[in-house]
């Protein structure tokens, strides 16, 4: 809770490049790509395990170059 508010803290929800691979169903070098890649969201932090980012970015992310039905990608 915050003091100022006494509601619960928003969680904050972290993703590594593990957690990435998983969610987008790829491997290792296609992780890679993505995550270096200049529409990729910016890491939070760089841990001693690699670099993290925040779930929702990642989500938006997807979200936004998900193709639909037909193939086809947004933009």
């Amino acid at each position: 809770m915050t003091a100022e508010t006494g509601q619960p803290a928003a969680r904050i929800e972290l993703m590594g490049a593990h957690e990435i691979r998983v969610r987008l169903g790829v491997g290792r070098r296609d992780a890679y790509r993505f995550t270096h890649h200049s529409s990729f969201p910016e890491p939070v932090a760089v841990l001693g395990h690699g670099k993290v980012w925040l779930r929702d970015d990642v989500e938006e992310w997807i979200r936004a170059r998900r193709p639909d039905r037909h193939g086809r990608r947004p933009g």
